[in-house]
C-alpha cells in the first residue's frame, strides 16, 4: 500500500481506535476512514475525543489528542466481510503485542467482529469488555462505517463519549 500507514501510534496514549482492516479507499488515499460517508471523524469531535473535526489527511493530529489508530488485520479488502475468522485469530498475538508495548489507556475495538473472532467466543457486548485485551481495558464500540446503518450518529456519539468519560475518569 502506497503511502499508507496502518499504525498512527506512540507509547502511552489515552485510546488506539481498532479497526477491522484497510479498505480499499484507505490503500487508494493513503488515509484511515477516508470514504465520505465513514462518520469516524465526525463522531470522534462530536464525542469530544477532539476539539474540531479532523478530515482524513490530518489523521496523524490523533496523537495531540492522546488518540491512536491501528487495524486488527492488515490486509486491505473492498468489504470488511472478505476478512476470515482465521486471519483474525492469526493476527491477534501481533496486536495484543502492539498493544502491550504501547501501554494505552485503552483499546477500542470499531465494531464487534475483530475481537469476537480474535477470542473465539460467539459474541461479545458493547461497551467495556470484562476481560483486558493487551494487558489494557478494552472497548467495543459500534463500527462508524457508513455501511453501519444500524447506529444512528446519535447512537455512535453516546456509546464514543460513555467509552472517552470512562478513560479519562
Amino acid at each position: 500500500m502506497a503511502g499508507y500507514e496502518p499504525d498512527i501510534l506512540e507509547n502511552g496514549l489515552k485510546v488506539i481506535f481498532c479497526g477491522l482492516n484497510p479498505g480499499l479507499s484507505t490503500e487508494s488515499s493513503g488515509h484511515s476512514f477516508s470514504t465520505p460517508s465513514n462518520r469516524f471523524w465526525n463522531v470522534l469531535h462530536l464525542a469530544g475525543f477532539t476539539d474540531v473535526r479532523l478530515e482524513p489527511s490530518d489523521e496523524r493530529r490523533l496523537l495531540v489528542y492522546g488518540c491512536g489508530l491501528t487495524t486488527a488485520v492488515r490486509r486491505p479488502t473492498r468489504r470488511a466481510s472478505e476478512i476470515t475468522a482465521a486471519e483474525f485469530r492469526d493476527a491477534r498475538a501481533g496486536l495484543e503485542g502492539r498493544i502491550c508495548n504501547l501501554a494505552p489507556r485503552a483499546i477500542a475495538f470499531l465494531g464487534k467482529r475483530a475481537l469476537a473472532e480474535m477470542l473465539q467466543v460467539n459474541d461479545t457486548t458493547w461497551g467495556r469488555q470484562p476481560l483486558d485485551f493487551g494487558s489494557v481495558p478494552a472497548w467495543v464500540l459500534p463500527n462508524p462505517s457508513g455501511l453501519n446503518r444500524g447506529f444512528s450518529l446519535d447512537a455512535l456519539v453516546r456509546a464514543y463519549t460513555t467509552c472517552r468519560l470512562a478513560i479519562e475518569g
